[in-house]
């Protein structure tokens, strides 16, 4: 599947409605991940409010009702945003690729696994 960065993550995806924006504390805080073996040159792109869904239900522990009143958002848009990023991210830890979250505040820092030489030993 190839997967296209999307400007900004409120703008149209396709077909529907355009995408709720989100309540995000600092998205520049955002880290992109990259394997040491594997395919580092293959990449998964997660966007802010994804990794948003994942820090707030699955690390700190809330409520899907809870995270999606934090956000801004309907209980099933937290759903399907938390659901597409446990894919994303399942399949760069099984397949080796790289995550390259959208707004990475660190791109182009050393030792970021999406300069053009892979990550740093």
């Amino acid at each position: 599947m190839n997967e296209r960065e999307p400007g900004g993550g409120c703008g149209r995806r396709g077909r529907g409605r355009p995408r709720v924006r989100r309540m995000i504390g600092d998205p520049g805080a955002f880290r992109c991940f990259g394997p040491l073996c594997g395919r580092p040159d293959e990449v998964v792109i997660v966007l802010p409010e994804e990794v948003e869904a994942l820090r707030l239900v699955d690390l700190q522990g809330l409520e899907q009702e809870e995270a999606a009143l934090a956000l801004g958002i309907s209980r099933k848009t937290l759903w399907r945003d938390l659901h597409e990023a446990r894919r994303k991210v399942a399949d760069a830890l099984v397949h080796g690729k790289t995550i390259r979250i959208v707004g990475c505040g660190r791109r182009g820092e050393e030792g970021c696994p999406d300069d053009e030489g892979g990550p740093s030993p």
